[in-house]
């Protein structure tokens, strides 16, 4: 995405304390007009998409719009998160990067320490999701993808089991924004976690990306939601809000996750339009995907 900050180095800088040094302790938000959330779904919101806001302010914005969680923090932002009584619904901390992952073996032994690291650390803090990639192809068939990235995650998953931590591999797509990136198709993924057979492997489905690779998403979603753990809104096209001026119609995907039992996160994971009206942004996506 050219026309915004990547994602890799965004997360970056959130792990090593940039954005924390901006922090406001004692933020109060602005009054809003009240909206009352219906209660089907738990929301949350990507925070390096509002990098550029303090978390304090993040944090105490979201929770008085009704979101219970933040997505992509890792252990250095979660005292902050539980001031405000916010989960730290979707961990980072233990990837290399999204390139770099269990596909290929080089990485494995690195891997298998951060995880056997960041494991316990997300349990003890209270939560429960924690992020992986496949990493990109560079060549390599879809055979031995699986097969590398199941020789190493069997290596981890008896740890998740122990911690009740589930290991969630975002679907990315390879057409624009992660080119090469090999789990780009809910089929790809869906086939790893058939693989592995255990419940503390599943995908994350990013709504955004797989509409851009594959299409056709509430069948997707409906034919593949019990490998489903956890999902990212964005709209297509630009990766924007997820209202009407794009072409997914966010309040008839929420109605089908929702109509799958689906009782974890759905997090917001767009680039506000308009840099002054982040927030009122965010609310009027909340209101969006709230059914």
């Amino acid at each position: 995405m050219k026309s915004s900050p990547g994602r890799r180095s965004a997360i970056k800088n959130i792990l090593t304390g940039a954005i924390a040094a901006g922090t406001l302790s004692s933020y109060k938000p602005a009054e809003q007009k009240p909206y009352h959330l219906k209660g089907n779904i738990n929301h949350a919101v990507c925070r390096w998409c509002f990098k550029d806001i303090p978390l304090d302010t993040l944090c105490a914005e979201a929770k008085a719009m009704g979101i219970k969680g933040i997505d992509l923090v890792g252990p250095n932002d979660w005292p902050t998160l539980k001031k405000y009584g916010l989960t730290s619904s979707m961990c980072n901390g233990a990837e290399i990067s999204i390139p770099k992952g269990w596909n290929d073996k080089q990485y494995h032994q690195a891997l298998i320490d951060n995880y056997t690291d960041m494991i316990p650390r997300v349990a003890a803090a209270g939560y429960k999701n924690l992020i992986c990639f496949s990493g990109n192809r560079n060549g390599m068939d879809d055979e031995t993808g699986w097969a590398n990235c199941a020789e190493g995650l069997k290596k981890i998953l008896p740890l998740a089991e122990k911690h009740g931590v589930i290991i969630s591999m975002e679907l990315l797509n390879s057409k624009l924004t992660h080119k090469d990136y090999q789990c780009d198709r809910t089929e790809w993924g869906v086939t790893l976690v058939k693989k592995l057979g255990s419940p503390n492997f599943k995908l994350l489905y990013d709504i955004f990306h797989m509409q851009m690779d594959e299409g056709d998403v509430i069948d997707t979603i409906r034919a593949n939601y019990q490998y489903i753990s956890h999902y990212h809104v964005a709209g297509v096209p630009g990766r924007h809000e997820p209202d009407d001026t794009q072409e997914l119609y966010y309040p008839a995907i929420m109605k089908a996750i929702k109509e799958t039992g689906f009782t974890d996160f759905v997090a917001q994971e767009y680039l506000p339009k308009n840099p002054d009206k982040k927030i009122a942004s965010l609310k009027e996506a909340i209101r969006i995907c709230d059914v």
